[in-house]
């Protein structure tokens, strides 16, 4: 048994679309009900974050298939999301609890306060004992302002209302080693670091071709949450009230870092850089190892047209982003003051200019690529 699960005080679990729906495309209540049921222990202290509004909206629209076009997405989204929310609140309301719809895109926790504001609302559903239901608001998002997947959200789910715990269903019991359709493989119990992920290669959709997100995008959400002090599971909608029991299924991704102030969290996982900062390998090291401020004197260039408290990436020589931070100067202001020091600048162009061009409190390193 799991010990840390039995632990945790609040869960986020995310569901995917082919847990949900039928071959043909629509909501399967059935599926829905018993997951729900296996859920409802934890009801009071649960975040549900629920793919299935444009797969349950592909058969009242007559739709065989997930259309490819962004207007008929939207337009399935539309009309599924009222049958997905109805069907849970259904489903909840039986066991006497009751749901909140909440549709975000990405601007909504890109954007700090609107992050807050998402913060506090779903805090105070949950303080009133209300079950969040969330979604990424489909009928409305475009490429531009989408998270790619729902496992994605979770983890910044996760992050933001200080979960101890992220579940992610699918349609697969775990992370194995080959894929287990294809012939002999073996599940990957647990992940402590990314040593354990080496050699592993996951892309796809799940069975039900209905979803976007595969394993790839579920390995990403595990270590995005862990990186924060989040455990995360993987595994299936049929292992779901085991898995929270603490049962020993699917593959756990224990934490690989600490939990970090919500301000943090928002800057590694929730913001869209603005521009780009390149450093030497000096300031590299200074910024990675030593957990430092970023000066002048070790920037190479400046890419974007930011204004000062954006966030803004912070590349080594190669163009590999390492950290990402709030950046205190506007773009414009920048080249003049590359590779000198503070001291320099201040007797040049003033007081103002004898400071940091990042301070370390407004900086988190990013989680490396596998």
């Amino acid at each position: 048994m799991r010990a840390f699960v039995a632990e945790a005080q609040r869960v986020v679990v995310k569901v995917g679309s082919s847990s949900l729906t039928t071959a043909a495309g629509g909501l399967d209540v059935a599926r829905l009900d018993r997951l729900v049921e296996a859920l409802l222990p934890r009801a009071g202290q649960l975040v549900l974050v629920s793919s299935g509004a444009i797969a349950a909206g592909l058969a009242p629209l007559g739709l065989s298939k997930r259309p490819r076009d962004l207007a008929t997405q939207q337009a399935a989204a539309s009309v599924g999301q009222s049958s997905l929310v109805h069907s849970y609140a259904t489903a909840f309301g039986r066991a006497g609890f009751r749901v909140g719809q909440v549709l975000l895109t990405a601007t909504d926790v890109i954007r700090r306060t609107h992050y807050r504001n998402a913060r506090t609302t779903l805090d105070r559903l949950l303080e009133l004992g209300v079950v969040p239901i969330i979604n990424e608001n489909d009928a409305v998002a475009t490429q531009e302002i989408r998270f790619g997947d729902n496992d994605r959200l979770a983890a910044i789910v996760a992050h933001l209302v200080s979960a101890d715990l992220m579940v992610l269903l699918s349609d697969v019991d775990g992370l194995y080693d080959a894929n287990p359709r294809l012939g002999p493989a073996n599940l990957v119990a647990e992940v402590r670091s990314d040593a354990d992920l080496a050699g592993l290669t996951a892309r796809g959709t799940g069975t039900a071709g209905v979803g976007v997100g595969g394993m790839a995008t579920k390995i990403d959400a595990a270590r995005m949450a862990a990186s924060g002090g989040v455990s995360a599971i993987i595994t299936s909608a049929a292992n779901a009230a085991p898995a929270l029991r603490g049962e020993d299924v699917g593959t756990v991704f224990h934490p690989t870092g600490p939990r970090r102030a919500s301000r943090l969290l928002w800057l590694a996982h929730a913001t869209a850089p603005e521009g780009r900062l390149r450093l030497d390998a000096g300031a590299v090291a200074a910024v990675v190892r030593r957990r430092a401020s970023l000066l002048p004197a070790g920037i190479i260039a400046v890419d974007g047209d930011f204004a000062a408290g954006d966030p803004v990436d912070l590349v080594d020589p190669e163009g590999q982003p390492v950290a990402r931070g709030l950046v205190a100067f506007d773009a414009a202001e920048l080249p003049v003051m590359l590779g000198r020091s503070t001291t320099e600048l201040a007797a040049e162009l003033g007081p103002s200019y004898e400071r940091e061009v990042i301070h370390r409190d407004d900086l988190v390193l990013l989680l490396p690529t596998r």
